[in-house]
């Protein structure tokens, strides 16, 4: 197969390429004139340099592709550029559709996030759960999605696409909870915020091999949640210091991370700079809670995935091993 991966030098994108290749396919990347190419040292594959909405560089790319996973997309909380996340998110998913359906690509597999379900109060929900929230809780949530709302769109109209919709993507290379564990495994992590705040897991390498099962057996206009499970924040780091003997961070005190978050939003705003707290963290932290269940993936696609635990464990001795 001639496989086409947008955001190929990104977290997922990266793992996914390493994937299929392993797998013999030939395969094409999207990336930006500017991108960090580190993550696809060694890979053999076809680099077609575009913006995500550039839709000459997306013809380029899918020229005799049979499969389409579009991986790339604006992932950031807190102090956001809008306008450009909503351009990334929400128009490069619908060049990316566009030009696969004129394209006529065999499958299209779109990575969402179970964020587009909003804030299940706890609940464990999976993919017949209907949104309840009204608002959104950041920039991300609302352009993931209207993205998914345009992926809908296209498969009602003919699009042989799936949705992927994985919780909290875990690997050595993560490029956001990663440095977190890197300074817990320090021993420099004292004092964290919201330890009782549920978050799904599921292994970057896991969720490829999902994203890789929706194309060959995915049903077009399917929606498969990939979770290996959730725990606490405060469970997750006891886990870790069970298998390494660092302590577990305190738990910093609720009035004070609240007030850090309102400051700090506000002096970030000012200076233009993206502070480690905002009003938008501290919400995902205390007040907004999605929990899901993968059944459908497991018995549809036949995923299979390392649990929580052994993810944790897995992550931990790699990210020992590099430092």
């Amino acid at each position: 197969m001639k496989v086409l991966v947008t955001g190929a030098n990104g977290f997922t994108g990266s793992h996914l390429v390493k994937a299929l290749e392993k797998e013999g396919h030939l395969l094409v990347g999207l990336v930006r004139s500017s991108s960090n190419l580190d993550r696809l040292l060694d890979c053999q594959v076809q680099l077609v340099y575009g913006d995500i909405t550039d839709y000459d560089a997306l013809k380029m790319a899918m020229n005799g592709v049979d499969w389409v996973f579009h991986t790339a997309a604006y992932v950031e909380l807190g102090l956001v550029n809008t306008i450009q996340m909503e351009r990334v998110n929400v128009e490069g998913t619908r060049a990316v559709l566009e030009v696969a359906q004129a394209a006529g690509v065999s499958k299209v597999v779109y990575c969402s996030t179970i964020g587009v379900f909003g804030n299940t109060q706890g609940k464990v929900i999976d993919e017949t759960f209907e949104r309840t929230q009204t608002d959104f809780s950041s920039a991300y949530d609302l352009t993931k999605y209207q993205a998914q709302q345009l992926v809908d769109q296209f498969a009602a109209e003919g699009l042989p696409v799936v949705s992927i919709l994985p919780s909290g993507i875990f690997g050595a290379d993560d490029p956001h909870f990663g440095p977190v564990l890197q300074q817990f495994l320090k021993g420099g992590l004292k004092l964290w915020a919201g330890g009782d705040r549920i978050t799904g897991i599921v292994h970057v390498d896991d969720l490829v091999a999902a994203m890789i099962l929706a194309a060959q057996t995915g049903k077009a206009g399917e929606h498969y949640i990939i979770s290996a499970g959730d725990l606490s924040t405060r469970q997750m780091f006891e886990l870790l210091s069970e298998e390494t003997g660092v302590p577990v961070p305190g738990e910093a005190p609720r009035i004070l991370v609240r007030l850090a978050g309102n400051l700090l939003d506000v002096i970030g705003r000012l200076f233009k700079w993206q502070p480690p707290l905002s009003r938008e963290r501290v919400h995902y932290v205390y007040d907004r809670c999605v929990r899901v269940d993968a059944t459908k993936a497991r018995q549809q696609l036949g995923w299979q995935h390392r649990s929580v635990a052994e993810t944790l464990r897995e992550v931990a001795r790699q990210l020992q091993q590099i430092s």
